[in-house]
């Protein structure tokens, strides 16, 4: 064997060729490891994860603790100049020479395919990652001492890979004084020199190694980092270790095992870290559909979770969650962590998500989740309840910022909710658990409720009784928990549970009154926000003290319904509380206001947080505070109709000011609102005053009658003078009368205002004193500053009661007082009408001495008042008939007169002028507006019917009195007043109006301020003239010198004939277009737009219209005047020009034919303008410039953009030349690069006809290629649809853009789907791999599931297509050569990826392929082949799951059978049976009915995983099948021999008293009742021994009808019936001796456990023992004693009764 410096001298000459002929693809080689090492890792350091994962991988001595160790030092060991050196210290067995090689080379690592073997590693590139921190790393191990050079080797030009031995530095010695000296150096030792950047990032890194970072590891148990300095007192040193692995737990049914990790972590000899992992792995058979190429070879998931106890240990950084052996940088937010041989990205940081691999084991977290959380809760037997709250943060409560594992979250949550997982509060130690829908919460302060309320004795074990919730344990509920109790859905209890709680468990009535007080204040915190509208308002909760002084309680909804209140007395008054509640009572509880009991008061003043109670109490409860104040206030409110209250409450207020409850200000107040009896006996509520009785008083004597009734003055009833006594308190004659006057204020006449009503008596004449009376009573009134009341005052000024001058006596109101100059009017006016004079002669001068009261009363003495009464006088007279014409000239004339003196008239000018009593055209009329005829009224009189003043009825005489009818308001002259002849204008004479009134109109219009009257009026009266006849003023157009030409385009619009009217028309401008006559060039291009689109739309526009436009644009072009937008849209919009395509265009949509139009015209259809003769003819081109301002297009550079709609193919392709194609390639690159256009659908899909010429015939552009260079790497241009640049010439190339732009294929990675349809129509295998291999090297995955079809070659003869459900890629087992199509057999192993992904061509047969391939040999096969029936049962054991077990118990319907000979047949699963019972085994064993199972190499767990199968196929139990036949013996005539068995066989009390004690204390807990009737049959037996065998007969029956039976001898047995236990007499007793205890045992505990035969083995090994101790007292109490069983007091007493000898 060479030596390790010899095998690297080979290596260097065989492997680099040093010393040889030089190998050219050395320095690609180069550049290809370095590019790979500076890629696979995001950052530099990351191969200390890869240096870890290695010395994981390595293999170690057994009994030796594997570590690994870093040691970075400044000194420069390797004289390379580096400024620090790490070394890597591990003590593994050391690298082979088969090691070497693989560090020498790139993916070769001898890990490579070993994951089932332990291996971590699998890269092949993870020890390169070193050149990222160091230029020439070094390894010496077991003889080697090697190194590494980035830097190209001077010999070969390779660099990374190549070794070089090491002779000088470092020496062993050097490595070993930095190791330490005296320790013995491990095997391996790798030094790395670091580059001068990367020493900070090193030690940076190493000195953050997460602590976890061994957790996972099966090897290494030890990991420490040490920096060397200079300074020794500066050395570091961190360690990590695993210092123990305890209480380890294997589960069979679940695959599964627990254990608890403990992880050690140490820094510079400070004080250890510890932390507790409880770990749980777990294993899943991996699913075909997850298989991956590099997990080919591994058979089982195995997911582990760690579940860490403490706090985690850490450095600072954030813990991952996700471990692949070592950790990731994925940090999941879960508080577990995860564990499993997942598929990593390059970098080492994540792993790959989106791998099939990865996402079948994240599919599995869930379910081990599952399985370890039910397992630390609800499997804690011993654990109390409040220790498991805990195990409930392990929960991920927190979303991950990953969306797979948030999937997993959710899959967790999801079966979370329907697990009993969540305990519930039973006040017992028995624990229950509930799903957490189930469960219900309750708010922290009634927990405390409740714990006070089971201190003071009240009963709470039904709490989980109220609306079917059950209640979360106390120790859960608590804040700490929010986010874990919110993830899985537990909610608050309804907030009906409280109210059902707090009424059934008595907490109002049943707790003290600190208590009580918590509860109201729970309720009130939580008032708003939970209680408020719910049950809680209907259960009794407020105290309060009743009418007749019993306690009771309201609920929330009768206090604030206020039909009873709950009330409390005033802080501030609380020594008034007795006072108030007697007079409560006298008052019935008056206004339903109930106190609460004083000593609730008393314990709510001493509450911590009373404001936050009586808050509630007041805002929510509607309890009130109430003084003696508030309280009168209450009882005033509340007496209503009650007389007797009403008086008892006036003694109440007298009595509470004489004992100091209330002061006189508040009496004051409250007898301000206090109700009255009345004289009726009435009670008066509200009034306005109070009088004193009648018969006491003056203003019965004045007025007789009581006119302040109605005036809501209340007279008092007698009642008040009685003397009474309530609530025990006395009051005297007088006294309350004297209360009553003081502070109600009773009144009498000489203080009383007067009534607001009237009094007869002033309805007729008053005496003399009488009236002076009345004056001298409002003249006091008037000095008092009394408001005299309205109707008071009304009936004195209308009341006939003052003597005048004529007609006797008049109201005051329609009386004078003479006084000057009054007189002299008075006697004017007296012509008209009679005057009434105060009659002074009666009155005498005392009269005068009043004028201010007779002023008040209505009494006239004005000249002004004077005028305006003979103005209403005589407007009085006019109202009942005509005034005479004499008559009006004397109103007239009085008028004139009145003027001419320079008196004022105003007020009988104004009497008179509105009234209709003048005669004019129109009949009476008000002065007002009515016109007095003259010439200038001739042309108005027209159009308006004016009501002139009559005057053949007046005369000549009228004209006299025009000032005078000025002043009436009456209009003199025109003097151009429009408004009479708007005013009064006349519809029905505007209708074809005279020239003179038109224009008398626009004068109306254009001088008055509103004109609304006569615009209305004209707006649908045809009065103006036009060229097409009279038309209403909307209809008219004002013509206009410049743009009028528009009016004459299609002849169709009035225009105002303006010689009828003559040019002055034209200065009316503004007023003709008021009344709506078009006068602007906007309004009138507007109309005309209306009929310029009414015409396009109707398609009538003719050459002469469109000729006509065209001028008047041309003539309106260089004017101010502009098409406005709306109409240029209607232009260039509307269909107006016609085509020679047969129909109308809009300018836009139009083509002025030229020239160079032609060559595109052969494959299109453009809308030229018609120039034919037939319609525009050449004319037309005259205005090709008003065509393009238009829209029009007139160049082919603008008209490209109608290519893509007029695209007109031929229907044969073949007659397209290429110059069309190249014309229609150009247009496309105008579009795209001018216009920058992009393709359209419509344009698509007119492109999408068969007009590109390729090699395979005319295509669409979708569906060719363009063939170019690096098409040429795959494919020849006749290989697929490529265009033939033969037929187009090589111009076709250079439209590479246009082609891409309609869709041809041009780029080499986009025709996958291209080739992959054209693969359809081949037959040639050569070019069908060339496209697959395309196809592969593309990643291309075809999309159509019912398409995916593999060509299968038949040799030289082609091939067929077939679907990819027929193919798989390997058949591992050799058994599916006839079924599938094996590509692995047919394909080169390049394209198996490209099948896989591609084509769904699955790996290897599925579990469908192989149950449907047992159903085939069900039906042909009766007899199996070993290697057969061992490859699809060993399949079946590797992917066992809950699906396979469902499938194969639904479809096999055979299952394999064998007897001695070995041989395999299959049968009806009915007739196949599991040898359960190895006693009945033998007994068969000759019969072709038990399964078959290897026999070879097949461990118990795997036979028994095997059963499990069967059984769930439909395989059944022999134990379970037979048909057990006992015959009697005593019908069979056998001798029997009675024995007794306390002197031969055992002593039966202690059989007994052993089986008592195991139905009370195993897991049965048999009820006293219920032991002592499973026992009584043995009490009762008798023994019989018998020298006859004792046998049974054992019935197997099989579908055929079959039955197979089996003789067996039991030895013993018990017929219950007749109480007889017959026992088979022993030839050799000792040699039978364990056989024989063994069936007397079953049969005993058959007979007593008849009902619960599950236990029947447990019972009967114990049985067994008993028996070999012959079931003696002190054997059986210490056989008890170690089995954890005794009985007791009811046991023993059933013992002493039936044994009593004993």
């Amino acid at each position: 064997m060479a030596t390790p410096k010899e095998h690297v001298e080979v290596i260097r000459r065989t492997k680099f060729s040093i010393g040889g002929n030089p190998n050219p693809l050395t320095e690609d080689l180069h550049h290809a490891v370095k590019n790979l090492s500076a890629e696979l890792y995001a950052k530099d350091v990351h191969f200390l994860m890869e240096l870890i994962q290695n010395a994981e991988d390595n293999h170690y001595n057994e009994g030796g603790k594997p570590a690994l160790e870093f040691v970075i030092t400044s000194d420069d060991i390797t004289a390379t100049g580096a400024p620090a050196t790490l070394l890597i210290f591990n003590n593994e067995k050391g690298f082979s020479p088969k090691n070497i090689e693989s560090i020498c080379s790139v993916g070769r690592s001898t890990k490579k395919g070993n994951r089932s073997s332990g291996y971590i590693g699998e890269k092949g590139i993870g020890f390169k990652s070193v050149f990222l921190v160091t230029m020439q790393p070094y390894i010496f191990s077991n003889g080697y001492q090697i190194r590494f050079n980035e830097k190209p080797c001077p010999h070969c030009s390779l660099g990374y890979t190549v070794p070089e031995w090491v002779e000088e530095k470092p020496t062993i010695v050097e490595i070993k004084q930095i190791y330490g000296v005296g320790k013995d150096l491990p095997n391996t030792t790798i030094v790395l020199p670091l580059k001068p950047d990367k020493v900070d990032p090193v030690k940076q890194q190493l000195s953050s190694v997460h602590p976890e970072v061994l957790l996972f590891l099966t090897k290494i148990r030890h990991l420490s980092v040490r920096e060397v300095a200079e300074n020794p007192t500066q050395n570091t040193i961190t360690a990590v270790s695993i210092s123990s692995e305890i209480n380890f737990v294997t589960r069979k049914n679940m695959n599964a095992e627990s254990y608890t990790l403990h992880l050690s972590a140490e820094e510079n000899s400070n004080a250890e870290k510890e932390c507790s992992y409880y770990m749980w792995k777990q294993k899943f058979p991996v699913r075909s559909e997850n298989v991956v190429e590099r997990r080919t070879d591994v058979e089982e998931w195995v997911v582990t979770l760690a579940f860490p106890n403490q706090e985690r240990l850490h450095r600072g950084k954030s813990s991952p969650g996700v471990y692949a052996f070592l950790p990731t940088e994925m940090v999941t937010n879960f508080p577990f962590i995860i564990q499993a041989d997942f598929v990593l990205a390059s970098s080492r940081e994540t792993i790959l998500l989106d791998n099939k691999w990865n996402q079948g084991i994240l599919e599995c977290v869930p379910s081990a989740f599952m399985d370890t959380f039910k397992t630390l809760v609800v499997g804690s037997d011993q654990a109390p309840v409040s220790s498991l709250a805990r195990m409930f943060k392990f929960l991920p409560i927190e979303s991950s910022p990953f969306e797979k594992f948030n999937h997993v979250r959710d899959k967790i949550k999801a079966k979370l909710v329907n697990e009993n997982i969540v305990p519930i509060e039973t006040y017992t130690k028995q624990k229950h658990f509930y799903k957490p829908g189930e469960v219900s919460r309750l708010l922290s302060e009634f927990w405390n409720i409740l714990s006070k309320a089971r201190d003071e004795g009240v009963y709470l074990l039904n709490l989980s009784s109220h609306d079917g919730r059950k209640i979360l344990s106390s120790s859960f509920d608590k804040s700490e928990y929010d986010n874990v109790l919110n993830f899985l859905g537990v909610k608050p209890v309804t907030v009906d549970w409280y109210a059902k709680c707090i009424q059934s468990s008595n907490l109002v009535d049943g707790v003290s009154e600190d208590l009580y007080l918590q509860l109201l204040l729970f309720l009130a915190k939580n008032w708003s926000s939970r209680f408020k509208g719910t049950n809680i308002n209907s259960i009794p909760l407020i105290k309060y003290v009743a009418s007749d002084g019993t306690p009771s309680s309201f609920s929330v909804y009768e206090c604030t319904m206020h039909a009873k209140r709950v009330v409390m007395t005033d802080s501030s008054q609380s020594n008034a509380c007795s006072w108030l509640i007697n007079w409560n009572k006298e008052f019935s509880c008056a206004g339903n206001r109930f106190f609460m009991p004083e000593s609730t008061q008393k314990a709510i003043l001493r509450l911590a947080q009373k404001q936050t109670l009586m808050e509630w109490l007041a805002n929510d409860v509607s309890v009130t505070n109430l003084n003696v104040y508030s309280f009168a206030n209450v009882l005033c409110s509340s007496l209503k109709n009650n007389s007797k209250h009403a008086i008892t409450y006036a003694h109440f207020l007298y009595h509470s000011l004489s004992m100091k409850y209330l002061s006189k200000r508040e009496v004051d107040s409250l007898c301000s609102s206090m109700p009255l009896v009345d004289n009726y006996g009435c009670v008066i509520e509200t009034r306005k005053g109070v009088l004193v009785p009648a018969n006491v008083s003056k203003w019965a004597d004045l007025i007789v009658s009581n006119p302040w009734r109605k005036e809501n003055y209340v007279e008092l009833g007698k009642e008040y003078l009685n003397t009474s006594s309530y609530a025990g308190q006395f009051t005297g004659s007088g006294k309350l009368i004297d209360f009553l006057t003081t502070h109600v204020e009773a009144s009498d006449i000489p203080h009383i205002s007067p009534p607001n009503a009237g009094f007869s008596a002033v309805d007729t004449p008053l005496t003399k004193n009488n009236a002076f009376l009345l004056l001298d009573w409002i003249r006091n009134l008037k000095h008092r500053g009394v408001h005299l009341p309205e109707r008071f005052l009304e009936c004195i000024k209308d009341g006939s009661w003052l003597k005048v001058i004529v007609n006797g006596y008049s109201p005051p109101s329609k009386s004078f007082l003479i006084r000057s100059p009054l007189g002299k009017i008075l006697q004017s006016g007296s012509v008209l009408v009679d005057i009434p004079l105060i009659d002074e002669s009666f009155y005498g001068d005392r009269i005068n001495k009043y004028e201010e009261e007779l002023k008040t009363i209505g009494v006239m003495s004005s000249c002004e008042e004077a005028c305006k009464f003979i103005g209403r006088e005589l407007m009085s007279r006019a109202s009942s008939f005509t005034l005479s014409k004499n008559h009006v000239l004397l109103m007239l004339k009085f008028i004139q007169y009145l003027r001419r003196s320079l008196l004022p008239l105003d007020k009988f000018v104004n009497s008179i002028r509105d009234e209709p009593w003048l005669k004019t055209s129109e009949g009476l009329r008000s002065p007002v507006g009515s016109v007095l005829n003259d010439s200038g009224w001739k042309v108005a009189s027209q159009i308006s019917n004016i009501p002139f003043i009559d005057q053949a009825y007046f005369g000549e005489e009228i004209y006299s009195y025009k000032e005078e009818l000025k002043l009436l308001g009456v209009v003199v002259g025109f003097n151009r007043n429009y408004q009479i002849v708007i005013k009064h204008l006349s519809p029905s004479n505007l209708a074809s109006l005279t020239a003179e009134a038109v224009l008398l109109i626009m004068q109306c219009i254009k001088f008055l301020d509103d004109p609304s009257k006569i615009l209305s009026s004209l707006k649908g009266t045809r009065c103006l003239k036009t060229n097409m006849g009279f038309k209403i003023p909307s209809e008219c157009f004002l013509y206009d010198q410049t743009w009028g030409c528009i009016l004459d385009v299609f002849n169709a619009l009035p225009v105002i004939d303006h010689k009828f009217y003559g040019d002055n028309i034209f200065s009316y401008k503004n007023e003709l277009k008021k009344i709506g006559v078009v006068v602007d060039f906007g309004d009138a291009i507007n109309i005309f737009a209306s009929l310029f689109k009414q015409k396009a739309s109707q398609a009538s526009f003719n050459q002469e219209n469109v000729m006509s436009f065209l001028s008047c644009c041309r003539l309106l072009k260089g004017t101010v005047y502009r098409f406005p937008s709306d109409f240029s849209t209607i232009i260039h919009n509307q269909k107006w020009l016609y085509t020679k395509v047969g129909c109308y265009a809009c300018p836009k949509q139009c083509i002025l034919y030229g020239p160079e139009w032609k060559s595109i015209s052969s494959i299109t259809c453009l809308p030229f303008i018609d120039d034919s003769d037939k319609f525009y003819g050449t004319a037309i081109h005259e205005y090709k410039e008003e065509l393009k301002n238009l829209g029009v297009v007139t160049e082919l550079k603008h008209g490209v953009r109608f290519v893509p709609k007029c695209l007109n193919f031929p229907s044969d392709p073949s007659t397209i030349t290429p110059e069309s194609v190249f014309s229609l390639l150009e247009c496309i690159q105008s579009l795209y690069e001018e216009h920058k256009l992009s393709i359209d659908d419509e344009f698509r899909k007119r492109l999408s006809r068969n007009w590109l010429k390729t090699h395979a015939g005319y295509r669409p552009p979708g569906m060719c290629l363009l063939f170019n260079s690096k098409w040429s790497s795959f494919f020849n241009p006749t290989d697929g649809p490529f265009i033939d640049a033969n037929f187009y010439g090589p111009k076709i190339a250079s439209f590479q853009k246009e082609f891409n732009a309609i869709g041809v294929t041009t780029d080499l990675e986009k025709g996958c789907s291209l080739l992959a349809g054209h693969l359809e129509i081949l037959s040639d295998s050569e070019t069908i791999a060339k496209i697959y291999r395309y196809l592969s090297e593309y990643n291309w995955k075809h999309e159509d599931k019912a398409a995916k079809k593999i060509w299968i070659p038949n040799g030289t003869e082609g091939g067929q297509w077939v679907r990819s459900e027929e193919c798989i890629i390997h058949d591992p087992d050799k058994l599916f050569g006839l079924k599938f199509y094996v590509l692995e057999d047919i394909y080169d192993g390049k394209l198996f990826p490209f099948f896989t992904f591609a084509m769904k061509v699955r790996a290897k047969p599925s579990l469908d392929d192989y149950v449907d391939l047992w159903n085939e040999w069900e039906s042909s096969l009766e007899e199996l082949s070993y290697d057969k029936c061992w490859k699809f049962w060993m399949f079946i054991l590797k992917h066992l799951g809950t699906n396979t077990e469902k499938k194969l118990s639904e479809r096999l319907s055979k299952l394999p059978v064998t007897t001695g000979s070995k041989e395999i047949f299959l049968l009806d699963k009915k007739d196949v049976f599991i040898p359960d019972n190895l006693h009945l085994k033998k007994l068969f064993e000759q019969e072709k009915i038990f399964v078959w199972y290897p026999q070879q190499d097949f461990g118990p767990s795997s036979i028994s995983k095997l059963y499990d199968i069967y059984r769930k196929i439909g395989a059944r139990n022999i134990s379970e099948s037979l048909c057990k036949e006992e015959s009697s013996l005593l019908n069979d005539g056998v001798e029997m021999v009675q024995v007794d068995h306390n002197g031969i066989l055992f002593n039966l009390k202690g059989l007994i008293k052993l089986i008592l004690g195991f139905l009370a204390c195993s897991s049965l807990k048999m009820e006293p009742d219920k032991r002592h009737e499973a026992v009584q049959g043995l009490l009762n037996l008798s023994f019989l021994e018998t020298k006859v065998p004792v046998t049974v007969s054992y019935n197997l029956s099989l579908s055929s009808g079959d039955i197979i039976t089996k003789k067996d001898d039991k030895m013993v047995r018990w017929e219950r019936q007749s109480s007889k236990f017959f026992i088979q007499k022993l030839d050799e007793p000792r040699g039978n001796a364990l056989k024989y205890a063994t069936y007397f045992s079953e049969t005993i505990s058959e007979g007593v456990l008849s009902e619960n035969h599950d236990f029947v083995p447990a019972l009967s090994e114990l049985i067994t023992l008993g028996f070999v101790l012959k079931f003696k007292n002190e054997d059986i109490e210490f056989l008890m004693e170690s089995k954890n069983m005794q009985i007791f007091w009811e046991d023993e007493k059933l013992l002493s009764s039936a044994f009593p000898s004993d």
